[in-house]
């Protein structure tokens, strides 16, 4: 399976051909990301995890794409496509298994991190892409039950502190680990975080790698 790494918390994953693409968000390069995809997976409706307006452009253009997401965002985007989204459209929450353009899901969680208490809470849901990609959205929700190959680390937001992040990395213990959720950090604070999450990390046994925007890996 090829990652290749957009802005932010979007990456899209190729494989036998196919390709999945996960969280094309406001900030992230999202055409060239959803560019021959054949399935979208959102992991919650803010902006920096769907663009809706660009999604649906793409996708009212390519009438086979099919997308993934909890209610909320399936809802908007049935809307926003109207006659076109056909049965493309897929509401999924915590807890569910299915199959995307070949791509085995299974999804964790179901309710995104606190932000502050007067900020209303909304779903989020943890994708689990082929057995051994782990995208856990706006969350640190630790998949139950596996071993994950490959960890998505969201390393900064306005929901987490550095603390929380080398927890979760501890927590999975996956082999391998990336860098999301990384488009509010200037490079001073990116390298501190990081710093942190390799030293540390590695001592749970997880290799943590930074991948520059448009950089690809063979898993």
């Amino acid at each position: 399976m090829l990652l290749t790494k957009f802005t932010h918390s979007c990456v899209r994953l190729e494989q036998d051909g196919s390709v999945l693409v996960i969280d094309p968000g406001s900030f992230s390069e999202v055409e060239e990301a959803l560019a021959g995809a054949a399935a979208v997976l959102v992991t919650h409706e803010h902006a920096d995890h769907i663009d809706v307006d660009r999604v649906v452009a793409v996708l009212a253009a390519d009438g086979a794409a099919g997308l993934w997401a909890p209610q909320g965002v399936a809802d908007a985007v049935t809307r926003a496509l109207g006659d076109a989204a056909g049965d493309r459209i897929h509401a999924v929450a915590g807890g569910e298994e299915f199959s995307a353009a070949g791509f085995d899901v299974r999804t964790f969680g179901g309710q995104h991190a606190l932000i502050h208490p007067l900020i209303p809470l909304v779903a989020n849901v943890g994708f689990l892409v082929g057995g051994a990609v782990y995208h856990p959205g706006d969350s640190f929700i630790v998949p139950d039950g596996i071993d994950v190959g490959t960890l998505l680390v969201p390393v900064h937001a306005p929901w987490s502190k550095l603390a929380e992040v080398v927890d979760f990395v501890a927590s999975v213990r996956a082999p391998r680990a990336f860098q999301i959720h990384d488009a509010l950090l200037n490079e001073t604070g990116l390298r501190m975080v990081e710093g942190h999450v390799t030293r540390l990390g590695g001592r749970y046994g997880t290799t943590f790698r930074h991948l520059d925007v448009r950089a690809s890996i063979e898993l």
